[in-house]
């Protein structure tokens, strides 16, 4: 089946920085595009960033843009997401979630919440 698993969450002080990693298995990780969302409690799950394993398109959003940076290392078939200058606003758990998306382009976030496959998640907290 398919399985990712999410660490590197920390608390860390704001303009701090953290990397956070999916290790994935049970699937052909180039067929899949890969994405990793937030929620902070009372708050709807929200993507923030994605990247198609076979082409390396990404995408991020308005609110991460510039600040944070979405790689693959193939060879453990592992997502990273760099996260810096990073904000209070970004306290959440953070999750990865697997879509089998095997074309070009990253897929539209809601297509990972209708049908992706998740990993537990991992909490990041920014405070002073």
């Amino acid at each position: 089946e398919v399985q990712l698993v999410e660490s590197g969450g920390d608390l860390v002080q704001p303009g701090g920085s953290l990397r956070l990693s999916c290790k994935t298995s049970g699937f052909t990780f180039e067929d899949y595009a890969i994405a990793w969302f937030r929620q902070a409690p009372g708050k709807e799950r929200e993507g923030v960033s994605g990247i198609n394993i076979a082409d390396g398109s990404t995408w991020y959003s308005d609110s991460v843009a510039g600040r944070f940076t979405i790689s693959t290392n193939n060879a453990e078939n592992t997502v990273i997401l760099q996260m810096n200058a990073l904000k209070s606003e970004d306290t959440a758990v953070y999750y990865c979630a697997a879509l089998l998306w095997p074309r070009g382009g990253v897929p539209w976030m809601t297509r990972f919440l209708e049908r992706g496959s998740w990993g537990q998640g991992t909490q990041v907290t920014v405070s002073s």
